[in-house]
């Protein structure tokens, strides 16, 4: 035989398992295990480096991504796990495995604990549609789903959240379009609540978006929190923000909040700490003054990333307050944790706020989102010194619009990733 011409599958099986004993199992299962050959599949699943982990009667809980999920969870057998938490899950990826055909289908009926977390761009669940016509899930006692995206089924998700009749915990983050009311606890308990006799805990935040032209009323935050004191929800809140002349994002959540996304707060948000949340987007169509960004600051402790919706200049608001006396409009904003501020869609006078360093102190930004004219004009086409200092730190500039790399621009930002 010409040695050139040897390939791995042309050798015996007998062969090719005294080479793969030779490697460690965990690779073996790993590199062999659904790559298409048969041959190769079949001798990965020998007992010899099945048997050998044990780690498989072990295993309680799963933390991960659908692209390896199937592989992963018919390897073996995994008689003690009874916790799955998928990350990442898009419907074209997973929308076969939450069916009665399904090939983890044994896999799901054993689970107690299941976590779905969606970033779906799309703004779309997908599988929520076959997932819902199976049968009851007498066994899950714990689910949690999270989308940060805005997406029209919530009728899906009601009807998945009623298979679960003996749920005991539920967590959902939701932002729901389409439906222009707002979900608040009269919903919640007629949709959700009342098909779930043995739930002790609800964690939840529930958005919606209502088109206020031709409304007969204002959207009141006491009628909303009404109804969820109403349902013994006592512990909890809610949110109008007017964000634009015809729509307002509405909000329902339960305190202490416990995720670590918000978007669309505006100048109205009650008195209490967020402790959680790194990512927070601002929207108003009134301006943002001095003293939102000092309770943001102290509201939002861990803040990391910030995006600015919001045209409207507060010069003239901050003006007339700082000749007012407030002591407040003179204090220097401290975010200590803020890596990436984005004011593409704010204001010129946001980037004056937060690059000026006897206004805001951001030791630690390292990226930033701004209109080109916008930067230009803020750092007097990169020589002022106040605007200097939050800027050395920047790695990562993402502008609308282009900015030529002069010198003085290379100075004012060193650290800038070219």
């Amino acid at each position: 035989m010409n040695r050139s011409n040897v390939h791995l599958l042309d050798l015996p099986d007998e062969i090719l398992l005294m080479i793969l004993k030779k490697l460690n199992n965990v690779d073996v299962l790993y590199s062999l295990l659904d790559i298409n050959n048969g041959r190769l599949n079949i001798l990965a699943q020998e007992n010899t480096f099945t048997n050998t982990l044990k780690i498989h009667q072990n295993v309680k809980c799963f933390i991960i991504d659908p692209v390896f999920m199937e592989r992963i969870l018919l390897a073996t057998t995994y008689p003690n796990l009874n916790k799955l938490k998928i990350f990442h899950f898009q419907q074209q990826v997973v929308l076969n495995y939450f069916t009665d055909e399904s090939s983890l289908q044994s896999i799901f009926e054993q689970i107690t604990n299941l976590i779905l977390v969606n970033h779906d761009q799309n703004g779309s669940i997908g599988l929520l549609k076959n997932y819902t016509t199976n049968d009851n899930l007498p066994n899950l006692k714990c689910f949690s789903l999270k989308s940060i995206c805005r997406f029209q089924q919530y009728d899906k998700i009601v009807l998945l959240l009623r298979r679960m009749s003996c749920l005991e915990q539920l967590t959902l983050y939701i932002h729901v379009k389409g439906r222009n009311r707002v979900l608040d606890g009269t919903y919640v308990q007629r949709d959700i609540l009342d098909y779930m006799t043995q739930l002790h805990s609800f964690t939840f935040y529930i958005g919606t978006y209502v088109d206020t032209i031709g409304l007969s009323y204002k959207l009141s935050n006491e009628d909303i929190r009404r109804t969820l004191t109403n349902i013994g929800q006592q512990h909890a809140t809610s949110i109008v923000n007017y964000v634009s002349t015809d729509k307002a994002a509405c909000s329902i959540f339960s305190l202490p909040f416990a995720f670590d996304y918000l978007e669309h707060l505006g100048n109205a948000f009650p008195n209490i700490v967020f402790t959680y949340v790194t990512y927070l987007l601002v929207e108003d169509d009134d301006p943002f003054k001095h003293e939102f960004f000092i309770r943001i600051a102290r509201s939002f402790p861990l803040l990391k990333y910030l995006r600015i919706f919001n045209i409207e200049s507060p010069v003239l608001c901050d003006l007339m307050t700082f000749e007012s006396g407030n002591s407040e409009s003179h204090s220097i904003v401290e975010y200590p944790h803020l890596t990436s501020l984005d004011v593409r869609y704010g204001h010129r006078d946001y980037v004056e706020q937060f690059l000026n360093d006897t206004k805001t102190y951001a030791p630690c930004l390292t990226e930033l989102g701004v209109v080109d004219i916008h930067l230009k004009t803020v750092t007097k086409n990169f020589t002022r010194d106040e605007t200097r200092h939050n800027c050395v730190k920047i790695k990562r500039l993402f502008t609308l619009g282009s900015l030529d790399h002069s010198r003085d621009f290379c100075l004012y930002f060193p650290s800038l990733e070219m």
